[in-house]
């Protein structure tokens, strides 16, 4: 069975964005980046919010031509994804290999890990505390970026429990450090 994954770039006070909704102190240097495609490539289906999902809708039509190779290849490996779409309110979809549900179900996404080939990644913090809660996240990698940025949204939920065991730990040259840990059943 394919594993379920939470991962999210935060600050080290525990956000995804800042107050202002602005996550620029979050673009991952090519270090970094390189290592998130390695993850990447172990993906096979993204579960994504709306937002998260118009701010990834980028890599659909990037114009590669003059890019590092970096960003071509996670362009490369995002377009090849599988990718579900959780929202309420956006009438469609506009990528390719996705699809559009408008709501979560536990069940439903059980059945989806337990046919999977390849791991899925969820990317939004507001999903996660839905599946945590369902008992379904099976891995949590979060990215501490060497940033305070004081409030904004969490990138862990509030109200969910969920006990951890640190399965790896990098440092990288830009102070970034991933943290890589299993949930404990």
């Amino acid at each position: 069975m394919a594993k379920l994954i939470y991962s999210a770039i935060a600050s080290l006070d525990g956000y995804i964005e800042d107050e202002h909704g602005k996550f620029d102190w979050a673009e991952p240097d090519e270090e970094v980046h390189t290592f998130v495609n390695a993850l990447s490539r172990q993906v096979g289906t993204y579960l994504l919010g709306r937002r998260l999902y118009e701010v990834m809708l980028a890599w659909e039509n990037l114009d590669l031509a003059d890019q590092p190779p970096v960003i071509r290849d996670f362009a490369e490996i995002w377009q090849r994804a599988d990718k579900v779409v959780y929202s309420r309110t956006l009438e469609t979809v506009s990528s390719a290999r996705t699809r559009l549900e408008r709501g979560f179900d536990a069940e439903t996404l059980r059945g989806l890990k337990a046919a999977a080939a390849r791991d899925l990644a969820i990317g939004a913090p507001e999903l996660a505390a839905h599946a945590s809660g369902g008992g379904l996240i099976d891995e949590v990698h979060l990215f501490l970026t060497p940033v305070v940025v004081g409030g904004g949204r969490q990138s862990l939920p509030n109200h969910v429990r969920t006990e951890l065991e640190l399965l790896d730990e990098r440092r990288f040259g830009n102070g970034v450090v991933h943290l890589r840990y299993r949930v404990r059943t």
